[in-house]
C-alpha cells in the first residue's frame, strides 16, 4: 500500500502550504475582508459537507479507485480557480467547489482504504497515514512560509500552483493502486442508506462535536495567547511543532491499542477526558503575570491536549470503519467525515465565542462538550452493534419512521 500512503503525503504537502497562505492571499492580494473570507469557506464547508456524502455514495457505486482519481484532479482544478478570483462572489464559488471535491475526495479515499485493508488492519494503516499527513503538510507549511516571507501576488499565486500540482501527482500516483470492485444498489434498498441509519448518524454528530479541538491551534490559542496571557507570542509556533512531531511520531503507537469497538470506545472516553483536562490548564494561563509561567502552562495543556487528540482519532477511524456495512463504506465515510467540514465551518465562529468572549468559563464549556461526547460515544456504539445484522445476514440499516 506505499502508493496509497505516496498519495496522501503527496496531496498533503499541497495542503500544507494553501492552508498556511491562502487567507493572506485572499486578504492582502485580492482585496478581500476578513468577514468575506470567513463567509466564503463557511458557505464552502456546508455545501462540501453535504457533497461529501452524495460523493461517497458514488464511490461505492462506481468504484473508489476511479472516484477518487477524478476528485483529486478536481480538487486541483478548484486550487487552479483560485488564481482567478477577483470578488466575494467568485470566491464564494471556488470555495464551495473546493470544498466538494476535497470532502468526496476524503470519503473516496477512506473507501478504497476499507476496501484494499484487512478489517483487523484498518485502524492501524489510517494512523500511518495520520502521520504521513501531518509531515506533509508541515513540508507544504514550510513552503507557505516562504511565499509569505515574499509577500508578492507572484509567490502567493506559485503557492496555488503547487498544491495543484501536488493533487495532479496524487491522482497520478492513486492510478496505480489496485481497484475496488463496485457494489450496485440492491432491489428495494435506499440509494443512501447512511441517512436512514440514525446510530451512526448519532456517532458522527458525536464525533464531529470532538473534532471542535481542531481551531484551537489555527486560531483559539494564538487570539488567546495574545489577548488573555502573558506569554510570547511566538509560543504559537511551539506549541504547533509539539502537536504535529507528536502525531508524526506517536500517532502510529497509540493507535496499536485499538484493537475493535470496545478499545474503540474507551479509547474516546479517555480522549473526551483528556480533552477536559487540557481546557482546564488552558484557561489557567491567564491567571499568572509571569510570561514563563503562562508559557509553561499553555505547554502543559497542548501536550496532553495532542494526547487526546491522538486517542480520539485512533478511536473514531476504528468506529467510522466497523459500523460502515460493506459495500457502502463510501457514504458512510463521507457522513463520518463530514465532521471535519462542519467541524471547520462551525469551529472558528462557536469557539472564538466560547472562548475570547467567555474567558476561563468558556474554556470549562468546551471541556464539557468534549467529556459529554466521549462519555456518550460508548452507549452510541452499543446501539449501533445492536441494530447491525448478525454474521450472514443481509438487512438494510434502520430506517426512520
Amino acid at each position: 500500500m506505499k502508493r496509497l500512503t505516496s498519495a496522501q503525503l503527496i496531496s498533503s504537502v499541497g495542503d500544507g502550504a494553501y492552508y498556511v497562505s491562502s487567507a493572506l492571499y485572499f486578504t492582502l492580494i485580492v482585496g478581500l475582508s476578513p468577514a468575506q473570507v470567513g463567509l466564503g469557506l463557511t458557505v464552502g464547508w456546508a455545501v462540501g459537507s453535504v457533497a461529501g456524502v452524495a460523493l461517497g455514495q458514488l464511490a461505492d457505486r462506481r468504484g473508489p479507485k476511479g472516484t477518487a482519481v477524478l476528485l483529486a484532479l478536481g480538487t486541483a482544478a478548484s486550487v487552479t480557480a483560485f488564481l482567478f478570483v477577483n470578488s466575494v462572489f467568485a470566491f464564494v464559488i471556488a470555495a464551495c467547489v473546493y470544498a466538494c471535491f476535497q470532502c468526496g475526495l476524503g470519503a473516496a479515499r477512506q473507501a478504497l482504504l476499507a476496501g484494499l485493508i484487512d478489517p483487523a488492519g484498518r485502524t492501524k494503516f489510517r494512523a500511518r497515514l495520520q502521520a504521513l499527513s501531518n509531515a506533509g503538510i508541515a513540508i507544504g507549511a514550510a513552503l507557505g512560509g516562504i511565499a509569505l516571507a515574499i509577500g508578492t501576488r507572484e509567490a502567493f499565486l506559485t503557492v496555488f500552483v503547487v498544491d495543484a500540482l501536488a493533487f495532479v501527482a496524487a491522482a497520478f500516483v492513486l492510478r496505480k493502486v489496485p481497484s475496488v470492485a463496485p457494489v450496485p444498489v440492491r432491489a428495494g434498498e435506499p440509494s443512501v442508506a447512511v441517512l436512514r441509519d440514525r446510530p451512526y448518524a448519532l456517532l458522527a454528530l458525536l464525533n464531529m462535536i470532538m473534532l471542535l479541538y481542531m481551531p484551537l491551534f489555527s486560531l483559539v490559542l494564538p487570539l488567546w495567547i495574545s489577548t488573555r496571557t502573558a506569554a510570547p507570542s511566538w509560543l504559537v509556533s511551539a506549541m504547533l511543532v509539539l502537536n504535529t512531531a507528536s502525531v508524526v511520531v506517536f500517532q502510529v503507537r497509540v493507535a496499536r491499542g485499538v484493537t475493535g469497538l470496545r478499545s474503540a470506545s474507551r479509547y474516546i472516553r479517555y480522549a473526551g477526558l483528556l480533552l477536559f483536562v487540557s481546557c482546564l490548564i488552558f484557561s489557567f494561563s491567564a491567571m499568572s503575570d509571569s510570561g514563563w509561567a503562562a508559557a509553561l502552562v499553555l505547554l502543559a495543556g497542548a501536550a496532553l491536549q495532542v494526547v487526546g487528540e491522538m486517542a480520539q482519532a485512533a478511536g473514531s477511524w476504528e468506529i467510522g470503519f466497523g459500523l460502515a456495512p460493506d459495500g457502502k463504506q463510501g457514504q458512510y465515510q463521507g457522513l463520518f467525515g463530514a465532521g471535519t467540514a462542519i467541524a471547520r465551518m462551525l469551529g472558528p465562529l462557536l469557539l472564538t465565542g466560547l472562548i475570547l468572549v467567555g474567558g476561563m468559563a468558556g474554556w470549562v464549556v468546551l471541556g464539557g462538550l468534549f467529556l459529554l461526547a466521549g462519555t456518550l460515544t460508548a452507549p452510541a456504539v452499543r446501539w449501533a452493534e445492536w441494530t447491525r445484522p448478525e454474521p450472514g445476514l443481509e438487512v438494510s440499516p434502520p430506517v426512520l419512521a
